[in-house]
């Protein structure tokens, strides 16, 4: 469904002239093939959905941190590149978790898993990526998760 999402968004760039977007969305489909044919040399199968988002997730991370070593170098018309493609990379993640909505699926995953101290986290982190993969931020994440189970061991 992604995959689709994508090439139709590819099209409509090219027919609406829209260059920078054209260009990201390239530059996407360039990882997804590349994780595709990495995965056929595993014997595996093509990315799932849930693999895509995780892939724009790390795209948005990399250029989050190319942004600010830009900005650091005094570089604010890269930074800025790197903030546009964040944009429009992430307008095909869902809608990101608030706070608050990290928060409460972090205490049912803990309920969920049965997690009593440090040595679950891990699968208490597995458990919100099966869930939530694409709609939360793992690092945030972890930190709640690392505190919640601070509190009980």
């Amino acid at each position: 469904m992604l995959r689709a999402r994508l090439t139709t968004e590819m099209k409509e760039a090219m027919k609406a002239g829209d260059k920078d977007k054209l260009a990201t969305v390239r530059m996407i489909q360039a990882a997804l093939k590349d994780k595709d044919i990495e995965a056929r040399g595993l014997g595996k199968e093509p990315a799932s959905d849930e693999e895509i988002l995780s892939l724009l997730q790390k795209m948005i991370k990399q250029r989050t941190e190319s942004a600010s070593v830009y900005e650091q170098g005094g570089r604010p018309e890269l930074a800025a590149n790197e903030r546009a493609e964040i944009a429009i990379i992430e307008a095909f993640l869902p809608k990101q978790m608030d706070e608050a909505e990290t928060k409460a699926a972090v205490d049912a995953a803990i309920q969920e898993t049965g997690a009593a101290g440090q040595k679950d986290m891990g699968r208490v982190i597995a458990a919100l990526k099966g869930s939530y993969a694409g709609r939360m931020d793992f690092a945030k994440a972890s930190g709640l998760v690392k505190a919640a189970l601070a509190a009980k061991g």
